[in-house]
């Protein structure tokens, strides 16, 4: 099978550094501006929907929407709009409606190095700390979860503090039946440098928030890791308020739940900013894997990095990546690139990647998108199996190599450590 790729790069030409030509694992087919589309084949277990590279004034409202904390601005989404339109609404317990967020709130555990303030907030402290990024809901759940979430769990790291231990912060799911929602608030002073490690798992039906601050001249890495139970239903939206010349890290590994659907944004709030999303997933047979960005350059002279990667084995396995950058006037000088890319290991599974890219300006540094979806390389196997490598093992080694650009930029070892285990997990019960 040859996979369908999709390539566009403003006026303002970068090329691609990884080389776009030959993603690993993947033959692929280059493509060049909005019209260029390829058409997918009829007879492949994959859908690419072609990237969109259009000037724009104001940004396009279908892609994202003004954010309300007035759950009547937010109506009950029927599955037609542009937001909604690959996520199986039947399969959301009712999160996206009205279910009862009854269910009680996931336990959370904290392993905190000294200067680091985690703290559990209830009642009016809670809902008062909501919105610290400038963050208003802009679907349904999110507004749900911003007026009926029983708490917020808030971790601060102070001005000029240098963390060297990473801090690590457990969420546990009891109970997948009843619905609950979640609120979490991560404040980075300015000039500080740390690692927070969010580990998400056990049972639960779950609408939530992560918002993060990131204070002028502050390094972070915020890693998010989806290991939740085989039967959990998660809708996640991480904000980002990136301060002055501050720097981070976005980590997003999704490998458990029947569903999760996953939307991360970014507000640059001064010059300088410097942004990195890295994405790994891994689905199988029946499972939902959705990631939705939106990297809104509002700040001059920033710069955004976008790669998502994920694999699909089993009957029925669907990932969404959905990538919109939006480079508004005011945002001159912005160098940003997003890539997305994805790997079938079997017969009926599906892909779809859509990378948007929205210029407001021609006073930009470079900006592109691009997306490739394919099987496995016959040439590749081929090479490795005429050394004597047995099949099992070729495939193993191919995989491992096209999660390995992400797992080497993540940084943080004990991460790395737990994706890498997870992915070998997935391999075997592959069968690889």
């Amino acid at each position: 099978m040859t996979s369908s790729t999709t390539d566009h790069t403003s006026d303002a030409v970068r090329s691609d550094p990884d080389g776009l030509d030959t993603p690993e694992g993947l033959t692929t087919v280059d493509s060049v501006g909005p019209s260029a589309d390829p058409a997918p084949d009829a007879g492949a277990h994959s859908h690419v929907s072609g990237g969109v590279t259009v000037p724009v004034t104001g940004g396009a409202p279908f892609l994202h929407p003004v954010g309300s904390a007035d759950l009547a601005d937010h109506p009950v989404p029927s599955g037609r709009e542009e937001l909604w339109r690959f996520t199986p609404l039947r399969r959301l317990r009712g999160l996206h409606a009205d279910a009862p967020l009854t269910g009680d709130p996931l336990t959370a555990t904290w392993s905190a190095p000294e200067g680091v303030r985690v703290t559990e907030l209830q009642g009016d402290e809670a809902r008062s700390a909501r919105g610290r990024s400038g963050y208003l809901p802009t679907d349904r759940p999110a507004a749900r979860a911003w007026h009926e979430a029983a708490r917020t769990l808030l971790v601060q790291v102070p001005a000029d503090a240098q963390i060297a231990e990473p801090v690590e912060v457990t969420l546990t799911g009891q109970a997948g039946g009843e619905a609950t929602a979640g609120w979490t608030v991560i404040e980075i002073g300015s000039h500080a440098k740390a690692d927070i490690v969010l580990i998400q798992q056990g049972s639960t039906t779950l609408t939530d928030v992560v918002e993060i601050v990131v204070g002028d001249g502050a390094q972070v890495t915020v890693a998010a890791l989806g290991e939740w139970a085989a039967d959990a239903v998660h809708l996640t939206h991480h904000h980002v308020k990136l301060g002055r010349d501050a720097t981070i890290k976005h980590i997003a590994l999704s490998f458990g739940s029947d569903l999760s659907r996953a939307m991360t944004s970014v507000d640059y709030a001064g010059p300088g900013g410097d942004l990195q999303f890295l994405g790994l997933y891994f689905a199988d047979t029946g499972q939902h894997l959705e990631h939705r960005l939106f990297v809104d350059h509002t700040a001059p002279h920033c710069k955004s990095d976008v790669l998502y990667k994920g694999a699909l084995q089993g009957k029925g396995a669907h990932t969404v990546w959905i990538g919109d950058v939006l480079i508004r006037k005011s945002a001159e000088g912005t160098d940003t690139y997003e890539m997305n890319r994805n790997l079938l290991l079997t017969e009926g599974t599906r892909a779809d990647s859509v990378p948007n890219l929205e210029i407001e300006t021609g006073e930009i540094v470079g900006a592109g998108h691009a997306s490739a979806t394919g099987r496995f390389d016959d040439e590749q196997l081929f090479y490795l199996l005429s050394r004597g490598i047995p099949s099992d093992i070729a495939r193993r080694l191919v995989v491992r190599g096209f999660f390995g650009e992400v797992l080497l930029k993540i940084g943080v070892p004990s991460v790395v450590e737990r994706a890498t285990e997870t992915i070998e997990r997935e391999l075997a019960v592959g069968g690889y």
